[in-house]
């Protein structure tokens, strides 16, 4: 039986060191690294002479002898290293940005594989940063269903490879915690074997149902933990005086503009929950650009009218300033001077040495900050309403850990920018009551959205400078870091550097993505913010956090591979000031099904409307592209695409819990170390304080 505890240097050929970058990818025992799932899967097409080849618009394995060296000629800003392949009257420019060394490895006279997508280029074909194989190494994974795995400096996808096939060697004797009854009801293949199918499937079947399994697992650990929270503990009562609503009504009347119906509706039934008997646990959903954040500053201003504290934490320091220069500039505008508090992790020992003093005597202040609102040494004197959003849900040990920090536990508002679909979202948010912002705010200009081909490119870079010459910005984004060996779409890094040399030098093109520190990111952000730099090209780690008002163009590439609730988040990127916003969606597949997918957000940018066509047209077993926004940041689950497994994990653990209400049978001992095993692992996410 497989030992899931083993340190992840009991593996053989992982030492300390490969250990310690493994770690970087939450990786640390063999357990780890069984759950480490691959993010995609590549199969590599058979290989074909440029003769034979016909452009279909899919990757592709150009078998050619090659006639002379590759060249090398300095850009702008680099070097690009340039390679004519041909043959039958066909010829194939290949490009690489940098990577000069191939001029010595490409020898003339031999034959090489070059793997890649091929585009029209003027009146012929181009190839850019193919990768090059030796027909004996292209052999080895030719028509093979092969696993890419997230990677980290110091960490190959081989080695994942590697180490996986030692720990599967006997899949089977992986344990199985699910009770019989469930599996069968379900019809769930066997844990053991889906968990080595999902890395290694002998056929497409194999891995739908390996998946299956898998997604199913982390629904219902997830829902049934939630209902036996909800069974187990009592709404708690609110020790909180909440008096003259009028204020509140006050305020909206000095507002520059009218709130919606929705927005007033949503406002209601958050007040009265906070005037209320019982501390509010409530989900405020709004489509992007909704007006979310007016009526959290609203309750939070009526909190320090109260003589409480109030705090709201924001997914990133970027966006916790800008909360805190907008609300400073609605206290201005209402006439009111409550005491606004800043707390961000890259503050100066002194700034937060002052702003915990503050949080101290000030008894009615806002706090604005990121996770630092967390940490041991943020101390509030007076909490009692605190603003989160999705990607901060907490559960029972964390409104403890604010309990502690106050006199007693708060109200808890979440905000959540995903349209999940209202059947959904009363699963998924099983523990909260709804409010739902379904109208957009009437001052706000329509996104003009275009759905293109490859060819559109140049036509998209040149209206892009031409937005920038009228003083705008754009985000460029793009489904990868880097380039892959294993995985077929446009990466960042590469993108930026053609960016760079496309555009003039007075153009300054930045580049962002989740591998880059925090504080990397941060600075990233913040010149983007203050249009020091023009075009972001951007991994979807921009999806939130930042408000760019004067960013007027979103272009999104291989727009087929995401999800259409994940693309209109990258889109609600623009749109957020006075001028015209467009979004610009590349679709390099050529495939009917993508076209039509893509369509529902040329048409319509309601939200919530894109996250219902996504369930219809997102099918079974479509799960190679880039995962949704998770707000819940399930491994492999998405909430769209598996919304019917959603729903049988959320029938099964009601089921559960009535035969079995404290989970007390012995039968279902491993179901409850598995469960304070994945509460622990989402960080307490979840407390499961009563098992």
């Amino acid at each position: 039986m497989v030992d899931t505890t083993l340190p992840i240097t009991s593996v053989k050929g992982i030492g300390e060191k490969t250990a310690k970058s493994l770690s970087k990818l939450g990786i640390s025992t063999t357990g780890d690294m069984l759950i480490h799932y691959p993010r995609s899967y590549v199969r590599y097409p058979g290989r074909v002479a440029i003769e034979d080849w016909k452009y279909d618009g899919q990757p592709c394995a150009i078998v050619a002898r090659i006639r002379q060296s590759p060249t090398v000629k300095s850009g702008k800003k680099m070097q690009v290293t340039l390679l004519t392949i041909g043959g039958g009257g066909k010829n194939i420019q290949i490009v690489w940005y940098g990577m000069t060394f191939l001029k010595n490895t490409i020898i003339p006279g031999k034959h090489y594989i070059f793997y890649g997508k091929i585009y029209k280029k003027g009146g012929g074909f181009a190839m850019e940063q193919p990768t090059v194989y030796s027909p004996e190494d292209y052999g080895k994974i030719e028509g093979q269903l092969l696993p890419v795995y997230a990677l980290t400096a110091g960490v190959t996808n081989n080695l994942i490879i590697k180490s996986l096939r030692t720990l599967l060697s006997d899949g089977e004797d992986v344990p199985d915690y699910l009770p019989y009854e469930i599996r069968e009801e379900c019809n769930l293949c066997d844990y053991g074997w889906a968990v080595s199918q999902i890395h290694f499937p002998d056929s497409m079947e194999a891995l739908i149902a390996a998946r299956r399994r898998l997604v199913f697992d982390e629904f219902f650990l997830f829902v049934v933990q939630m209902q036996y929270q909800r069974q187990c503990q009592s709404r708690e009562e609110s020790t909180f005086a909440f008096e003259d609503p009028e204020f509140v009504w006050g305020l909206v009347e000095k507002l520059p503009y009218e709130l919606t119906g929705a927005q007033r509706r949503a406002l209601t039934e958050m007040m009265a929950d906070m005037a209320g008997q019982s501390c509010m646990q409530r989900l405020l959903q709004g489509d992007v650009g909704s007006g979310k954040t007016i009526i959290a500053f609203l309750a939070m201003a009526w909190t320090s009218y109260n003589g409480y504290q109030s705090a709201i934490m924001a997914p990133t320091e970027v966006l916790a300033r800008q909360h805190f220069e907008t609300f400073t500039d609605l206290c201005k505008t209402f006439g009111i001077n409550p005491p606004l508090i800043l707390l961000t992790g890259s503050m100066s020992a002194a700034e937060k040495s002052r702003a915990r003093k503050r949080m101290i005597t000030e008894k009615n202040a806002i706090i604005i900050g990121t996770h630092s609102l967390f940490q041991e040494r943020a101390v509030y004197s007076n909490l009692a309403f605190v603003v989160t959003d999705e990607q901060h849900r907490f559960g029972v040990l964390q409104r403890e850990t604010f309990s502690k920090k106050g006199k007693h536990t708060p109200h808890i508002l979440v905000m959540s920018a995903t349209p999940i679909p209202r059947t959904l979202a009363i699963i998924i948010y099983g523990d909260l009551d709804i409010s739902v912002i379904d109208e957009v705010p009437a001052h706000r200009l329509p996104i003009k959205n275009c759905v293109v081909d490859a060819s559109y490119r140049k036509t998209a870079y040149d209206f892009i400078e031409k937005q920038v010459r009228l003083g705008h910005q754009a985000y460029v984004i793009c489904p990868m870091v880097e380039a892959s060996d294993n995985m077929e779409g446009e990466n960042v890094m590469d993108y930026a550097n053609m960016l760079a040399e496309h555009f003039p030098d007075d153009i300054c093109v930045a580049v962002l993505n989740g591998r880059m520190k925090s504080e990397k990111k941060t600075d990233v952000m913040e010149h983007f913010a203050a249009n020091d730099a023009q075009v972001l090209v951007s991994t979807t780690v921009v999806e939130v956090g930042v408000n760019v008002p004067n960013a007027t163009v979103m272009m999104i590439e291989n727009a087929e591979r995401f999800g259409l609730a994940q693309l209109h988040q990258l889109r609600g990127r623009v749109g957020r000031g006075d001028a015209q916003s467009y979004c610009i969606m590349v679709n390099t597949s050529g495939t009917e099904a993508a076209k039509e997918r893509l369509e529902t957000l040329n048409a319509s940018n309601d939200g919530f409307y894109i996250a219902s066509q996504d369930l219809k047209l997102r099918g079974p077993g479509d799960f190679f592209g880039i995962r949704q926004s998770g707000d819940l940041v399930f491994r492999l689950a998405d909430i769209y695409q598996d919304a019917d497994v959603l729903k049988s994990a959320s029938d099964a653990a009601k089921s559960l819990l009535a035969s079995d209400p404290d989970l007390s049978d012995a039968r279902h001992a491993p179901l409850r170390e598995k469960m304070k095993e994945f509460a622990e692992a989402r960080d307490g996410r979840l407390g499961m304080t009563n098992l």
